[in-house]
């Protein structure tokens, strides 16, 4: 149990964040990695407790004890080959997953929780300076084709896997890179992407081929703010002609919309546009199209993808930064006995945030306003009712003055297109319907077709996605071997 009395002894050590003032100019990595007498300290922590709610709550289900132990034991190697016999890509979820592990550390009901992601990450990091992270090979070939569309976690942690399972497998992108929204939709500051090359580097060496810039299905009716650098169309008959089984996992990609008043305004935009943008000019592809220097910015939602907006826009020069989330503001803490195991519902602060930005909650925004080109955003207060619906909070009204404005507000389903080409079955929320669990376990109504990550689930976490990615390999090696 990592050292005998280190749950007692020791306290959580956080990894080195780059200050505010340095790290809001330039897009280099925010949070550092941990030395080496650190990590142990961090996992010599972990307390063993016998029932590790930390595994049960990772989606991954990652043995956190035992390469806790192995870590302890600066035996980085074993610790490595543990970590990485569940998770295929830790030093993603390592910096940028959420850790619902930690939130259910035993240890974390009467002190702070074991640093699990910042182990992950280290023991990662360590692995790859030394070598350890090598190209799994394997003699049983079994000469069946799959195409995996998309090159989201999902895709590729399925394509990993059915690659090592013997399977010859391809992978089709139809943005001029692979990687999703791993390559283009997370800033460099969260997730540098020499840490995705590197890792593709090891698949290519495993034997999966990538193709990208090219598109399945009808790229016309694509939907607004999905990115798309098709220069080449293929269609499902193609694929289902010349592959034994054809996996989808294209992610969420469909933005969510405000249809308001004023929303042709000019200076109105998705946030991946304003993000893909950035990370493709960081790439040296171009300067992103969208200039928020010195202007006064908007970010409508509440997520993620919302924060990213808000760290790339005060990076890129905005004069504010104003966030509206309609949403309630959640409380600092809970009473940590009546929600443990499961995420705290608590307000959290991301780097962005901290930032500098203002965040304004309970707030639904009403119209666009301006002439030819964004001015200002109204908006009202609300009150939540049972039933996820709300009412406006009369007399409430504000406008708040906008330059340009992202809308962040998640993403509805997988892109149209996609499922119209292969004819596919969708649940009530337009997602691929394909079930979790069960022999025919992410099996789309097409008997070759599978269905992986968020264009199956809906929008979730890195963590979930590279997870179904797996257990969907399971499902296509079981149907190629009984044909």
């Amino acid at each position: 149990m990592g050292f005998e009395n280190g749950f007692i002894d020791f306290e959580r050590i956080e990894p080195a964040t780059r200050p505010v003032s340095e790290r809001t100019g330039d897009f280099r990595e925010i949070i550092g990695t941990l030395s080496d007498d650190e990590v142990k300290i961090q996992a010599g922590r972990c307390m063993d407790c016998g029932i590790p709610f930390c595994m049960h709550k990772c989606p991954l289900h990652n043995a956190m004890p035992d390469y806790n132990q192995f870590t302890c034991e600066a035996e980085f190697k074993k610790a490595y080959n543990v970590l990485a016999s569940t998770n295929n890509f830790p030093e993603i979820t390592g910096r940028i997953c959420p850790a619902p592990c930690e939130e259910a550390c035993t240890l974390g009901i009467h002190r702070k929780s074991v640093g699990i992601r910042s182990i992950e990450k280290k023991v990662v990091e360590y692995a790859f300076e030394h070598g350890f992270v090598k190209a799994v090979s394997t003699t049983a070939r079994s000469f069946k084709k799959v195409a995996v569309i998309g090159s989201g976690p999902a895709g590729l942690s399925c394509a990993q896997q059915l690659t090592r399972l013997g399977h010859k497998v391809t992978v089709i992108e139809k943005n001029d890179k692979i990687g999703g929204l791993l390559r283009y939709g997370i800033p460099d500051f969260k997730l540098p992407k020499d840490v995705l090359d590197r890792r593709l580097a090891q698949m290519e060496l495993e034997g999966v081929t990538f193709i990208t810039s090219t598109m399945v299905g009808n790229k016309e009716k694509l939907e607004k703010g999905i990115r798309n650098d098709a220069t080449h169309v293929v269609t499902a008959e193609e694929l289902l002609n010349n592959y034994d089984a054809v996996v989808l996992a294209p992610g969420s990609e469909t933005p969510r919309d405000l249809s308001l008043p004023g929303r042709d305004l000019k200076g109105i935009h998705f946030a991946l546009e304003f993000l893909i943008a950035q990370n493709r000019e960081n790439n040296g592809d171009g300067d992103n199209p969208i200039s928020v220097r010195d202007k006064k910015v908007v970010v409508i939602g509440g997520g993620e993808t919302a924060s990213d907006c808000i760290g790339v826009a005060i990076r890129k020069g905005a004069a504010s930064v104003t966030q509206i989330d309609y949403h309630d503001e959640l409380p600092q803490q809970v009473d940590i006995l009546k929600v443990w195991p499961d995420l705290r519902r608590i307000k959290r602060t991301s780097t962005s945030q901290q930032e500098g930005c203002t965040r304004i909650f309970s707030t639904n925004t009403t119209a666009f306003n301006g002439k030819d080109k964004i001015s200002s955003v109204s908006t009202v207060k609300i009150t939540w009712q049972p039933g996820h619906k709300f009412t406006a909070v009369e007399g409430s009204e504000e406008v708040v003055d906008a330059d340009i404005v992202l809308i962040a507000m998640g993403y509805a389903h997988p892109s149209i297109p996609l499922i119209e080409e292969f004819k596919l079955e969708t649940d009530e929320r337009g997602n691929i319907r394909a079930d979790f669990s069960g022999e025919l376990a992410f099996a789309t109504s097409n008997a070759k077709v599978f269905a992986a990550g968020d264009g199956r689930r809906g929008q979730s976490l890195v963590v979930h996605a590279i997870a179904e990615g797996r257990k969907c390999a399971v499902s296509v090696d079981r149907f190629l071997n009984s044909r």
